[in-house]
């Protein structure tokens, strides 16, 4: 860390914004750009790589080194950038169909192998780059270019594939609120080990208002569940509401009615190990539940490019063997006597016939 003092201004680059007026990406980026604008760090140990989709031109619109890479591959790339230099902020970003379809074993390994960089998932459950066919989070009978009829498949939901792949640090946001995106940013950054954070994000042509139920200002403080690591789960214009623990499942309930207190209501631990809470939040919906925002999840476990770059170490320091003529010259070897009396190493004298 440094005393650098960078502003927003400072990550964006000269380049020309394509995206739609009104899309949902210009606000995600304003969060990133102000979260690495307060990380002090300089600038050049940045590096930001992304896949195919409207939210992988963000390479383009950064002053950080980038790399636009290739469908579904942005985690692969990005993985080796972080194991072949371990001091660079690694950010990778995606979209539901890039990190989720094509890109999806990708996505869980680089989550199982728990490398130390940052994964930013769009989610506007569309494919919108290619003009609006139905994506691996699009909710099951939506009618799209793909589907007229409406689709016969059930989505993933992000967080339970990165609970699956035993994922150290999942949470999600939402474009419209670009505070609270940036307080997750800025958890995620600070996190060691692979950060995924999902980022409801709008498309205003092929998908729009697709979050509006959760987003509408006359209901969102009732259908926003906005957690806090040791803070009460509390919610609602007056966070009279609560999630309680009722015969092994969570449960809203009113503060006040039914003998329920504040007592009652779930404090939330996102350094919990055991998933089984984060699950159960990750997989709250409407309109039963309030959606849950903010960090869900964030524990310590190995880092796989710190544990690779010890065990480098480790064998460096202790092998037998420190260069190729050794491992050549090392096990079963022998030289070739010829009846002239030549050696191996006289073999440029030798005649094959």
């Amino acid at each position: 860390m440094t005393d650098l003092k960078y502003t927003i201004k400072d990550f964006k680059s000269e380049n020309e914004v394509r995206w739609c007026p009104g899309c949902g990406d210009y606000a995600i980026m304003n969060a990133v750009q102000r979260t690495m604008a307060g990380m002090g760090i300089p600038r050049e140990k940045f590096a930001v790589i992304s896949g195919i989709g409207c939210s992988s031109r963000f390479p383009y619109y950064m002053s950080t080194f980038g790399f636009h890479t290739i469908h579904g591959r942005a985690a692969a790339v990005a993985s080796g950038v972080k194991a072949a230099n371990p001091d660079l902020s690694v950010w990778v970003i995606t979209g539901d169909g890039d990190a989720m379809a094509i890109g999806g074993n990708h996505f869980i390994h680089l989550i199982r192998r728990n490398m130390d960089l940052n994964l930013v998932l769009f989610n506007n459950r569309i494919y919108g780059l290619t003009k609006g066919q139905y994506s691996p989070t699009s909710d099951r009978g939506v009618k799209t270019k793909t589907s007229p009829f409406g689709t016969v498949e059930d989505p993933f939901v992000p967080g339970q594939l990165v609970i699956g792949a035993r994922g150290t640090f999942f949470a999600r946001s939402i474009d419209s609120n670009i505070k609270l995106s940036q307080e997750v940013f800025d958890g995620a950054a600070k996190h060691k080990g692979t950060s995924v954070v999902e980022v409801l994000q709008n498309c205003v042509i092929f998908n729009n208002g697709i979050h509006n139920a959760i987003t509408d200002p006359n209901h969102r403080a009732d259908r926003q569940l906005i957690l806090e690591h040791g803070k009460p789960m509390l919610f609602g214009e007056e966070n009279e509401k609560g999630i309680i623990f009722d015969k092994g499942k969570l449960k809203v309930a009113k503060v006040g009615e039914n003998g329920v207190t504040r007592d009652d209501v779930l404090v939330h631990d996102a350094n919990e190990p055991d998933p089984t809470i984060h699950m159960a939040l990750i997989n709250m919906q409407l309109p039963d539940f309030p959606v849950a925002f903010g960090v869900i999840r964030s524990v310590s476990a190995p880092v796989y490019d710190v544990e690779m770059e010890a065990q480098i170490k480790t064998v460096q320091q202790t092998r037998k063997i420190k260069n190729v003529d050794e491992l050549l010259s090392s096990g079963n070897t022998w030289e070739v006597t010829t009846e002239n009396g030549l050696t191996g190493k006289d073999c440029s004298k030798f005649e094959f016939k």
